[in-house]
């Protein structure tokens, strides 16, 4: 299943940042630390390079994500031009005390009165950048949701009186390139429920898992992940929580839909879809001429 999703306010929300772009100072893109690089979008990089602005990748939920895949992507963003990566979790107060000092470094050129700091918060959706806005504010000014798609429009806000906020809605790109990359986003709640079929997502998922993590598999589902593939996975969650249609069949869309939200909630363990190496793999195999690809 190839997965696209680009709503018609998504291409409104890229113009704006574009206008935007000009006058900012330095981008705080939240990714997902589960799929660092998946969840980064093109567009954010292209119009932050056009204009040369510096850029702190924020590896937001690290509390979800595999720390060793997670300290492995830090060291590849860190090494990039222009960029510092922090691994974080934007509901912990203590985690988003450090942000400030971060953006500081990266533009030490402005942050006083006169010459505020101008600051873009961007990112794809349902990465947490309105909760880092909540949090950096230490008050409520952007909606909160478990849901895809809740910022629409941009806010700018001071952040005391040498730091100037602006967070903007979160934007998906027109094509997704690697359909591996929109089951992961998709897996981490970052697309529209409209735009996937969760019994394929959830299958996608239960593989990646038997190959990455197959004890957290055994561990909550007491299924032999040496004995299954990712349809069984989720038949094995049916069985286990009782997910039953009329004639005794496993309810399948019941049971994804659970194995959905024990992973989204970390019920499944800390869990990274994607490291370096797997990500220089897929590169790789996509650089081959289609008749060589591996099925």
């Amino acid at each position: 299943m190839s997965i696209q999703w680009f709503p018609g306010h998504m291409n409104a929300a890229r113009k704006k940042a574009e206008e935007s772009m000009e006058k900012t100072d330095l981008v705080i893109e939240v990714l997902d630390a589960r799929i660092p690089q998946a969840s980064c979008n093109p567009m954010i990089d292209q119009l932050r390079r056009f204009r040369q602005r510096p850029c702190l990748k924020i590896l937001n939920k690290s509390d979800l994500a595999d720390p060793a895949a997670t300290q492995e992507w830090i060291n590849v963003f860190n090494a990039q031009k222009d960029i510092h990566a922090v691994a974080l979790s934007c509901k912990k107060p203590s985690d988003v005390a450090k942000i400030s000092a971060l953006c500081m470094k990266l533009a030490p050129h402005r942050g006083t009165a006169l010459k505020p700091l101008r600051v873009m918060i961007m990112g794809i959706p349902n990465v947490g950048k309105s909760t880092l806005m909540n949090a950096l504010l230490k008050k409520r000014v952007a909606a909160v949701g478990d849901e895809p798609a809740v910022t629409k429009t941009q806010q700018r806000l001071y952040l005391g009186n040498n730091m100037v906020l602006v967070d903007t809605p979160g934007m998906m790109w027109p094509k997704i390139e690697f359909p591996s990359d929109g089951l992961m986003l998709a897996a981490c709640h970052a697309i529209g429920t409209n735009a996937v079929i969760e019994e394929e997502v959830a299958v996608f998922l239960a593989d990646r898992l038997l190959e990455r993590y197959p004890q957290f598999i055994h561990s909550r589902y007491g299924i032999d992940p040496q004995e299954s593939d990712g349809v069984d996975v989720v038949e094995g969650v049916a069985k286990k929580r009782g997910f039953r249609l009329k004639g005794a069949e496993p309810d399948f869309e019941k049971a994804a839909h659970a194995f959905l939200t024990d992973f989204r909630s970390g019920a499944l363990g800390r869990i990274s879809l994607e490291t370096p190496e797997s990500r220089a793999r897929l590169l790789a195999t996509f650089a081959m001429p289609e008749e060589q690809r591996p099925e």
